[in-house]
């Protein structure tokens, strides 16, 4: 490789690696399986190895990967949280010993199982916990304190604490609390997340601590960032006192004495992982000694004294016995592999999701074909390729009726996905059941999965409108319901009649609609009765709305069934009108758009006080952006917006401005 396609070639991996790195620790949303994201960085550690003169002060081979959220406010760690050098070879760990042996110190190791999860700080001051913060780039991370506090496993109180201590940990999802999740996400057709690390960065990161609370997260420290009132010689000693304070600390941390036995470790630790009730994405190797550690330093990036060791993804060859096909709360039918079990990451795998027609014909699946399967995150299994294909078999087809109801099937213009649009289809009600009482819906506590599927199993409930019919008589006969319980969801079940109509509406489950639409609809027409006579054009005109989505709406109310359903709602007392505060028309005409972080306002708080007011909020600058509003570390939508002579505003300036108060730069 000469020196100018190294060039072309770190230029592409560094905008791949940033890219995913913003999707991985900023949005929980990585388009890259680990492995995938693993090798494109050792791809440009080798070409910066290479040829160093290459390597870039913002090359992600020199930084931390994440930024701290402007949803929640800053905080600066006083000991910088590092990441962790990677290690796929058992060479590499032995490379890594002789450089602590050639550093002049005694190779004593404690190794640990490496969690999959969210790196935070915790701090106590005389044993109460008074902040709790992500670790961001590592310098600069976020304020969680009131959502580490709504954890069960993490004490907010310890007993014989010294005056102050900061530790750090991993926020990780058990696979039961992941797997719980996802099956709820699946019922109300939601995306689930892609595994247990996303899922876990995602409930921690929620504006409500409710929503953290609820998501089973639990907690290992493994490190001692800073103390005062007692003092350490090796890492062990520090594990064991954190964990004498009741703090949860790494699970199976143990001393070994050279290279070898470590590695030996490590091997264990890497057969039972599949075992474990958590994910774990490699084991570390720390040196014990604590000032042999201050003598060895870091890398702007690395810790010197410590490596970890990356498991590669396990990946198995089965025979495909069926496909079956289910029908989601839209109606949209999804295929499911179902195949000889095999063992995968400790458990036994029997059948993973093919998504979609479009993924059946990619993969040219045949019933009775041998495919290779894996767990995307060692924990959702998937199909990864058809290594053959059985003699005799033919391509599979999807049915062209409902398995549910049996009428006919359609596949919308621009949807991969076939559909059941039947609105009697009884696979439909369970999901349309759990969705309309989901908190982000009607909010009906009490009436989650379990509760929905016993109320339709008794055929007590088909429509969202039967809930509203319910007596507790009919509530005491299900299972583990009480008296106390029957009555709470009674009253939860009354408080929603007063919703606000956005909440209705979302809860009604119209295709293409999600809350913040709903919320649009709600506000734009008033009333129910307003929104299901709109003609699909009047819908379009909403700021926010396209064809699609107003067609959506149209559809919807014009089926005798929702109408139907609605005449009901109303009979049940449910509220059809919107009370909230009304849009201004300050920003009418104006496009403005969002960069850089603001002082008092999150992005998507600007975002939304821009159309509460009348605006349009953009993500691209262009000559017809009316404002940029520029916060700090505002970066290539403020040069082109320099650059096209776009008016750039500041946070002072947005407010002042919502406010009628408008300056002279802004007249």
């Amino acid at each position: 490789m000469t020196e100018k396609q190294a060039a072309q070639r770190a230029k592409e991996l560094r905008e791949i690696i940033e890219k995913n790195n913003r999707l991985y620790y900023d949005q929980d949303a990585p388009e890259l399986e680990d492995f995938e994201y693993d090798a494109l960085n050792r791809e440009l550690k080798e070409i910066e190895k290479e040829f160093p003169q290459l390597v870039t002060a913002d090359s992600p081979t020199q930084h931390v990967g994440g930024t701290a959220s402007a949803k929640f406010s800053k905080v600066t760690h006083a000991v910088k949280m590092e990441s962790l050098l990677d290690a796929f070879s058992l060479e590499e760990l032995r490379d890594f010993d002789r450089r602590v042996q050639e550093a002049g110190v005694q190779p004593d190791y404690v190794v640990e199982a490496k969690i999959d999860g969210l790196s935070c700080s915790l701090e106590y001051e005389n044993g109460k916990l008074v902040r709790a913060s992500t670790r961001g780039d590592g310098v600069v991370g976020e304020d969680v304190t009131e959502n580490i506090a709504a954890i069960r496993d993490i004490p907010t109180q310890l007993k014989n604490a010294p005056e102050y201590l900061e530790v750090r940990g991993e926020v990780y999802m058990p696979h039961k609390a992941f797997e719980k999740l996802c099956e709820e996400q699946e019922l109300e057709d939601k995306t689930p997340f892609k595994n247990p690390r996303n899922a876990a960065a995602g409930s921690l990161r929620q504006k409500d601590s409710r929503i953290t609370a609820s998501r089973g997260l639990s907690i290992f420290v493994f490190n001692l960032q800073q103390v005062r009132g007692v003092r350490f010689a090796t890492h062990h000693e520090t594990l064991d006192y954190i964990k004498s304070l009741g703090l949860p600390v790494s699970p199976r941390y143990n001393l070994y004495h050279g290279i070898e036995a470590a590695i030996q470790e490590i091997q264990e630790i890497g057969r039972i992982r599949g075992s474990l009730p958590f994910d774990i994405d490699g084991a570390v190797i720390k040196v014990n000694d604590l000032s042999r550690r201050e003598q060895m330093g870091s890398t702007n990036k690395y810790p010197r004294w410590a490596i970890a060791f990356k498991y590669p993804p396990e990946e198995k060859d089965t025979q495909l016995k069926a496909i079956e096909v289910s029908v989601g709360r839209t109606g949209v039918l999804t295929p499911t592999a179902v195949f000889e079990p095999v063992l995968l990451a400790g458990t036994s795998v029997s059948r993973a999701s093919l998504h979609n027609e479009d993924m059946i014909r990619k993969l040219d699946v045949h019933i009775g074909d041998t495919i290779r399967v894996r767990k995307a995150g060692d924990i959702i299994p998937e199909v990864i390729a058809v290594t053959a294909h059985g003699p005799g078999t033919e391509p599979y087809q999807m049915p062209c009726v409902c398995p549910s109801c049996g009428e006919p099937v359609v596949r919308l213009e621009g949807e991969a996905a076939l559909r059941c649009v039947n609105p009697e289809c009884p696979a439909q009600s369970l999901r349309n059941i759990i969705h309309f009482a989901s908190r982000d819906a009607m909010d009906i506590e009490g009436l989650g999965e379990a509760v929905a599927c016993q109320l339709v199993e008794k055929n007590y409930v088909a429509t969202a409108a039967d809930i509203y019919s319910l007596t507790k008589e009919q509530l005491l006969t299900l299972d583990k319901f009480k008296s106390k319980s029957a009555e709470n969801l009674l009253n939860a079940i009354e408080k929603s009649r007063a919703n606000n109509l956005d909440k209705l509406l979302f809860g009604l489950g119209i295709r293409n609609i999600g809350d913040k639409a709903a919320a649009l609809l709600a506000e734009h027409f008033g009333t129910m009765q307003a929104i299901s006579k709109a003609k699909p054009e009047e819908i379009a005109a909403i700021d926010g709305f396209g064809e699609v989505m107003a067609q959506s709406v149209h559809e919807f109310f014009a089926k005798s069934g929702t109408q139907d359903l609605l005449r009901r709602l109303v009979q049940a007392g449910l509220n059809m009108e919107w009370h909230g505060e009304k849009k201004t028309a300050i920003l009418l005409g104006k496009t403005i758009v969002v960069t850089g972080t603001l002082q008092n306002l999150s992005r998507a708080e600007a975002e939304a006080l821009i159309v509460h007011n009348g605006g349009k909020a953009s993500g691209s600058v262009s000559k017809k952006t009316s404002y940029v509003l520029a916060g700090e570390a505002a970066g290539s939508k403020l040069t082109k917006a320099q650059a096209l002579g776009v008016p750039v505003i500041s946070e002072a300036e947005f407010m002042q401005m919502i406010s009628g108060q408008e300056s002279e730069q802004q007249k």
